[in-house]
């Protein structure tokens, strides 16, 4: 395993230094963080919240761990299902955009305002109303089940937010206007941290909610990191992208057939991903509680490193757009490079906090000391695994900013089916515990880097053979 990743990352860190430009990398790199930053900043407040929540929860119980997480896995997936159709119109309005073309722009995104708000609401009313359905099919143990259908019934409102939230996001990446977010990130988290001591154990006169209070406290504070962000959109005077309320009205519901169609195979990417997540839960319930437990805690921590890759992932995607949309195909590649570059080095730090302070680390989520005696092992594999998901991440935003959603989609089924096939085979035929279950992650996201890897080099050589974009997606429609 070792030998395969040192291999993909050697190919990958060669393959972007052999093609670094100085005066580029200044140029791209500081269009990439003025996107990125904001969002970064944004997203690692907010998990350093949903940290200190588990931290909150953790001390509850073990128990009450697992509930959360086998909560909170589904959820995500649905949420982010709206958020990956949305990557259609952030892949459409940033070439419109790039190509000068504002009125295109504004018709997208004023479908998108329209019709994404329809989705929300209906997951709100199915996990409000049916969490149970997906927990029992998950096999989540009788023991914890209704604390998580607590959660997610206290957790549910969220969804309402999550159509215009996603259209925000959309709008504000493509004007390159992501500032507003890092106020998002600091009034939601202080809100959060706040409610979860307050309303997780019952303090100031409050009654202790357990992981109730921890759902109600994350509900109350989106809202209230939602509202500022709306202020914002409604105020500002540079939002070129804006749509009118006119213009949603009477937004076209083609339009949004329109990013659906290029937001369908990342939804069902996500979808995919999510579902071998899932099934992976589903695997550890069968090996213990405390199983899927420890899956919770180390997986949560690396998902700050995550958030931070993603955020990049996020500018290169918006970038890569921007570039297709003028024509300046070569500067695709560049935002990739650099992008890869900076998520490499990302991965780097993480790797080294995992190896100098896993003790620390995860003291931090339980003071169980079975599982901090071995949890430790577990943290250096997902810090290995870093590499290779964010090169997934950054890669394949490059390719969907192109132009070709679809390909990240076949990499995903693929590593679906391994997971699947890998961890039932692990679980129930060899009956293997978590350490199993945690490399066969880390070869699932190596196995498709070199996919992904491997399709970038061919895209780039097409390229490069056709001399120009027209002709290159002239050989893509063949």
């Amino acid at each position: 395993m070792t030998g395969s990743l040192d291999n993909c990352f050697r190919i990958g860190y060669v393959s972007l230094m052999n093609h670094m430009n100085t005066a580029n990398l200044k140029i791209y790199t500081r269009r990439i963080l003025a996107i990125a930053v904001p969002i970064m900043l944004s997203n690692l407040i907010s998990q350093l919240q949903m940290m200190i929540d588990r931290i909150f929860i953790g001390r509850l119980s073990l128990e009450s761990m697992s509930a959360v997480g086998n909560a909170t896995t589904p959820m995500w997936t649905t949420m982010s299902t709206i958020f990956a159709l949305t990557t259609g119109a952030t892949i459409l309005v940033s070439q419109a955009y790039g190509a000068d073309d504002l009125k295109r722009a504004g018709d997208l995104l004023s479908s998108v305002f329209k019709y994404n708000n329809v989705l929300g609401i209906l997951l709100f009313l199915f996990w409000l109303l049916f969490p149970q359905t997906a927990f029992h099919l998950m096999g989540v143990d009788e023991s914890i089940i209704s604390m998580s259908i607590d959660y997610a019934r206290y957790f549910s409102p969220i969804f309402i937010l999550t159509g215009i939230g996603a259209s925000i996001s959309c709008m504000l990446e493509v004007s390159q206007k992501t500032q507003i977010m890092i106020w998002y990130g600091v009034s939601r988290s202080v809100t959060n941290v706040i409610l979860d001591y307050v309303m997780i154990f019952g303090h100031f006169g409050f009654p202790a909610m357990g992981v109730k209070g921890a759902a109600l406290a994350t509900t109350i504070a989106e809202l209230i990191g939602d509202l500022i962000v709306l202020i914002y959109v409604l105020t500002a005077k540079d939002l070129v992208l804006r749509p009118s309320r006119t213009g949603i009205l009477h937004a076209k519901f083609a339009s949004f057939i329109e990013t659906v169609k290029y937001g369908i195979p990342a939804a069902c990417e996500d979808f995919a991903w999510n579902l071998g997540s899932l099934y992976l839960i589903a695997m550890l319930n069968q090996v213990s509680v405390e199983a899927a437990g420890i899956h919770s805690i180390v997986f949560g921590v690396e998902l700050i490193a995550v958030v931070l890759v993603g955020s990049i992932g996020t500018a290169t995607l918006t970038l890569s757009g921007f570039e297709t949309g003028k024509k300046n195909i070569e500067g695709v590649w560049d935002v990739v490079k650099y992008s890869g570059l900076l998520s490499f080095g990302i991965c780097t730090f993480n790797l080294l906090l995992f190896l100098l302070f896993p003790g620390q680390i995860l003291g931090m989520f339980t003071t169980d000391r079975s599982v901090l005696d071995i949890a430790a092992m577990y943290l250096l594999i997902v810090g290995i695994d870093l590499f290779p998901k964010s090169g997934n991440i950054i890669f394949g935003s490059g390719i969907k900013g192109y132009g070709e959603p679809s390909w990240m989609l076949k990499t995903q089924l693929i590593g679906t089916a391994f997971v699947i096939a890998g961890s039932s085979v692990l679980v129930l035929v060899f009956h293997r515990g978590i350490l199993e279950i945690f490399i066969l992650v880390v070869l699932d996201e190596t196995l498709r880097f070199i996919l992904n890897s491997r399709k970038l080099a061919r895209i780039r050589k097409k390229h490069r053979f056709s001399g120009s974009s027209h002709e290159y997606h002239e050989d893509q429609e063949r």
